[in-house]
């Protein structure tokens, strides 16, 4: 049992002493109890989620029907393991989220524990359905913590430095960033040239027939919420289509609900190959899975896929609970009006502050960048930022390969009240930071 008699400081020390310092603390507060966008701590103190557990939170912090799920689950069995005895939340769970995601063909799905392993996953499946073995992910993308998922990765510091040599066959292609496109160049001009610069990556960096997959997130998440254009996500995919490369969507941080749509493709009217979920799938009990066409997935043999704890009925349940909430509470129609509240107050904070640069948003994915006086990205005034908020009653994340974007990711399920809250804690936080 946890002996919640410990104060902070005492749980600081021991986790100074026995936790490695390689897992970082944004916040170094203890949790006690939480539910919807409100965290508090074992000192009483209130906190306002505007990170949800890195995007894992969509339904909020111990929705009832969750947690209802959860505890009836566990009066029947904890983990009987899925390829020793099956269960009925796995295949229930399964056949949902063939459901769900885009696609009107035939479709399989199978589960994991962690993003990371959905992509890893992702990778075998069409590694063993194409007969190839080269990978293309883009530059900024974030993927994973796992050997192959790092050199899927862009930014080295902190998730690659020093942790190599990387899985061989892996490529990184352009993604077009359309607030730093040149000054000279149209929208469409900038398009024409990114669309470009992808193909041309074909010919001077690998070969299309040697391409097992093409894997990318609809919305750049740790790279700094990077929305492409939608014609080029339609490029991309045909691209792939043409060359006989499953094109993989990896939706780990997009999906369920966080922008506006249940999963980001559907901005983009692609129907993916394959797909990759987590985080919010299941309220923050570790689980993920991969999903996508009948014939790609059923190409593997019994034994090559899986693992000990996949698939676990506990976060099965919650995952079936989150779906049947995103459609009740109507957690799109939330995203959006989240995020156009955050956007308005982005802006006017804007309007106050030099070193706001590009706002971006989809739904309630919202990220601002952070710049110096000379346009360049400002780190120091971004980590500024964010320490200030969590040290004064926020959750607040940072992105971004050069580490100046503040992003947003509230519980979908956050009050007014709550998010008014906030909203008045970030701007102490940018006022603090402008001294």
């Amino acid at each position: 049992m946890t002996d919640q008699t410990l104060t902070k400081d005492d749980l600081q020390e021991k986790r100074k002493k026995y936790i490695p310092k390689g897992l970082g603390n944004g916040n170094t507060n203890i949790a006690d109890y939480a539910k919807g966008a409100t965290v508090i701590d074992n000192e009483g103190g209130k906190w306002i989620d505007f990170a949800g557990a890195i995007g894992t939170l969509n339904v909020g912090h111990t929705h009832p029907k969750v947690t209802e799920a959860v505890k009836k689950q566990a009066d029947r069995y904890l983990h009987p393991g899925f390829n020793v005895i099956m269960y009925d939340s796995y295949i229930n769970l399964a056949e949902k989220l063939c459901t769900i995601t885009p696609g009107s063909f035939d479709k399989m799905a199978i589960l994991f524990n962690s993003g990371a392993e959905a992509v890893e996953n992702a990778v075998k499946i069409a590694r063993k359905y194409t007969s190839r073995q080269a990978v293309v992910s883009f530059e900024r993308a974030f993927h994973g913590r796992t050997n192959l998922t790092m050199g899927m990765t862009s930014k080295v510091k902190p998730y690659k430095f020093n942790f190599g040599p990387y899985s061989p066959e892996v490529y990184q292609a352009p993604f077009p960033y359309m607030s730093n496109k040149p000054e000279q160049m149209t929208d469409e001009e900038y398009i024409d040239f990114s669309i470009d610069r992808f193909k041309d990556f074909f010919v001077t960096s690998v070969a299309p027939e040697t391409v097992a997959c093409v894997v990318m997130e609809p919305v750049q998440g740790e790279g700094g919420f990077i929305i492409p254009p939608k014609r080029f996500v339609q490029e991309v995919q045909q691209f792939c289509r043409e060359h006989g490369i499953v094109f993989v969507a990896d939706e780990i941080q997009t999906g369920f609900a966080r922008t506006g749509k249940l999963f980001a493709s559907e901005h983009f009217d692609i129907e993916p190959d394959l797909m990759t979920l987590s985080k919010s799938l299941a309220a923050g009990l570790p689980l993920s899975a991969v999903v996508g066409k009948a014939e790609i997935m059923d190409a593997s043999s019994p034994g090559e896929l899986g693992g000990t704890y996949a698939g676990n009925p506990l976060a099965c349940e919650a995952a079936l609970a989150v779906i049947d909430i995103i459609e009740e509470e109507n957690l799109n129609d939330k995203a959006e009006q989240i995020g156009a509240v955050l956007e308005e107050k982005l802006m006017e904070l804007k309007d106050r502050h030099h070193f706001l640069g590009n706002i971006r948003r989809l739904g309630a994915m919202v990220a601002v960048e952070i710049n110096d006086a000379e346009g360049n990205p400002d780190k120091i005034r971004t980590a500024a930022i964010t320490s200030y908020a969590n040290n004064n009653g926020l959750l607040l994340l940072s992105a971004g390969v050069k580490g100046n974007v503040v992003r947003f990711l509230s519980p979908l399920v956050i009050t007014d009240e709550e998010l008014k809250e906030g909203l008045a804690i970030l701007d102490k936080a940018f006022a603090a930071a402008a001294d």
